[in-house]
């Protein structure tokens, strides 16, 4: 099986500090945001992986992870989604090459879960699975900032998720499913009926 992280996106909630570099590089504790779901993939032993992105920040990648060694991976590739508002399905469409017929296990960039995938991974075979997390929503929930001298409890409210952290276990067939569903979906409602 092959890993394929999806990184683009606009990461417009979070200008002006993508300004400066795509969303998932920035740090997210000791480490940038797309070093989780790489660790994620790696744990589950999956040690080739292609990063799909976009943007005018997608050459930063290479400067991190260049060729991904560092971080337990075998071989790293990336691509380059001319239309980050394409969607999941768009950036999916370019692992096809890389894929090559194998299953892909496809994780987004922001998600930074530590859940085990490796059971799953290994006895995948057909079909597909997802791991959808999706936080419940509550009146609030508690953060802490560490500060020089103490920890402090910070409240925000948050009325609903705006995204999911979710893993796909998907076979190779899935982009001629794909390219069926895109052929389905741009035709007319009159060649439709015929």
């Amino acid at each position: 099986m092959k890993g394929v992280i999806l990184a683009g996106g606009l990461a417009t909630r979070l200008y002006p500090l993508t300004y400066a570099t795509n969303k998932h590089l920035l740090p997210v504790y000791d480490k940038p945001m797309i070093f989780y779901p790489i660790q994620t993939l790696v744990n589950a032993g999956i040690k080739d992986v292609l990063i799909i992105t976009s943007g005018p920040h997608a050459g930063h990648f290479i400067g991190v992870l260049k060729n991904g060694k560092e971080l337990g991976l075998n071989h790293l590739e990336y691509a380059y989604q001319e239309n980050p508002k394409g969607g999941i399905a768009d950036a999916l469409a370019l692992a096809e090459d890389f894929a090559d017929g194998e299953p892909l296990a496809v994780i987004l960039g922001d998600n930074t879960t530590d859940e085990d995938i490796s059971a799953a991974v290994s006895s995948f075979n057909e079909g597909a699975m997802i791991f959808c997390i999706k936080l419940k929503a509550q009146s609030a929930l508690e953060y802490r900032a560490l500060t020089p001298t103490m920890p402090q409890k910070l409240r925000r409210s948050l009325k609903s998720p705006k995204t999911l952290h979710l893993i796909l276990l998907l076979p190779g067939s899935i982009f001629t499913m794909i390219r069926c569903l895109t052929l389905f979906a741009n035709a007319s409602p009159q060649s439709a009926a015929n």
